[in-house]
């Protein structure tokens, strides 16, 4: 695993990298980022409306197939809303 790899590992993501804690937050409901450019990030959902949670998101990221301006694609696994799957990158 390389520098930048390690650093994703256990945050949540749209934290800043120069926050000591990054982690997730108490009161706070996560999903686990699966696959894809930004696999093992935590996205806070809390608040979320049940419509949204179906959907899914596009979350802004350098890292992946688009570079600066791309967005990884990410949607609710069927049955469990604790992991949002990975379906692509988009410009």
């Amino acid at each position: 695993m390389d520098r930048d790899e390690e650093l994703l590992r256990g945050r949540v993501y749209g934290t800043d990298h120069e926050d000591p804690h990054p982690g997730p937050r108490p009161g706070h409901v996560y999903a686990e980022l699966v696959g894809g450019p930004l696999d093992g990030l935590l996205l806070d959902i809390t608040g979320w409306a049940r419509d949204e949670l179906d959907t899914g998101v596009a979350l802004p990221t350098e890292l992946g197939r688009y570079g600066a301006g791309g967005r990884a694609m990410y949607g609710p696994r069927p049955g469990d809303r604790s992991r949002f799957d990975w379906s692509g990158d988009s410009p």
